[in-house]
């Protein structure tokens, strides 16, 4: 694995157990909420930017995230 590719496998890990421990989720249930919302893709696809922001700002990134993809579905 290239550094880029492990920083980035890296990012995502830490946001999977950091938005787990923040609403009380395993880790197979963070997945599957990012799977179903697409979380991870816009991770890895922000990458350089998101990486550089704050655990709070990061995790209400995703919360806003979810929850646009959760009204988009109604």
């Amino acid at each position: 694995m290239k550094d880029k590719e492990l920083d980035i496998a890296y990012f995502l890990s830490f946001c999977i157990e950091q938005y787990g421990k923040k609403h009380q989720l395993s880790g197979d249930e963070v997945v599957s909420l990012f799977d179903r919302y697409e979380v991870l893709p816009y991770l890895k696809d922000n990458f350089e930017v998101l990486h550089t922001q704050g655990y709070q700002w990061l995790m209400e990134e995703i919360d806003e995230l979810i929850k646009k993809h959760e009204e988009a579905t109604v």
